[in-house]
Order: C-alpha cells, then structure tokens, then sequence
C-alpha cells in the first residue's frame, strides 16, 4: 500500500499554530493535500498532482470514469417504462382504452392532515390519471 494512500485510509489531523489562532487541518479523501488540506488541481498528462498551496507532490493513481450518453434517451425510455409496469396491479378501469387494469402508486404531496394522492397507470395504454383520497 502506497504511503500516500495510508494517509487518505485513515483521518489526518494536523495542527499549525499561527500566533494566537489555531488552525487544524483534516484531509480524509482523495483530491484533498494531506499536507494543508487543500483541494489538490485536476489531473495532467503527468503522473504527479502538485498541491497549489503548500506546492506537495505526490503520485497519482487515479481511474477516471466516463459515461456514455450515446443511448441516454432509448435508456430514459426503458426505464419510464419500467417504472410504470412497477407497484401493485388493482381491478379499475382505464378511461381511455377501457382496459381494467391499472397499476399504482402513492404519495403525500399536500399537508399531513389531508389525504395522499394516488397515481394510476394502465397496464396496457401506459395512460396516468391521479386521484386525491
């Protein structure tokens, strides 16, 4: 394990006293100087991370992570889809296809002394109506 992956695993605590005023500095995650407790700059083409403030190197490993959003809206369509084929299935007929049988869902979007709304999705049309109880 890397030294200065040790720093980061555990909490750092440092204090530095500047005449009358005492300032601790905590760095716990990566991208903060365990040095100074500044935030470290974003990575370059080189494989070290100097800290802008007290200007410490240290080595980075980083992986970085990049989403595709190629497919995000075939992906919003399946998961609305999804969503709406979830919650329990009741007998109540659909007013715009007349097929009877609905999903549902509940929430409390007034006060707590009203009742919570019911939102209804037909299994078959994917038609929302909201009833207020």
């Amino acid at each position: 394990m890397l030294e200065l992956e040790k720093i980061y695993n555990q909490e750092l605590k440092r204090s530095y006293s500047t005449g009358s005023v005492k300032i601790e500095a905590v760095a716990m995650d990566p991208g903060f100087c365990p040095d100074c407790g500044s935030i470290l700059p974003l990575l370059r083409t080189t494989s070290k991370v100097a800290c802008y403030s007290c200007h410490s190197e240290f080595d980075s490993e980083y992986t970085i992570y990049f989403n595709s959003y190629e497919n995000k809206k075939a992906d919003q369509a399946e998961r609305a889809e999804k969503e709406a084929a979830d919650g329990p299935i009741v007998n109540r007929q659909c007013p715009k296809c007349n097929n009877d049988q609905m999903s549902y869902a509940t929430l409390q979007l007034r006060s707590a002394d009203e009742g919570q709304t019911v939102f209804f999705t037909c299994t078959k049309c994917k038609f929302k109506m909201s009833e207020n109880s």
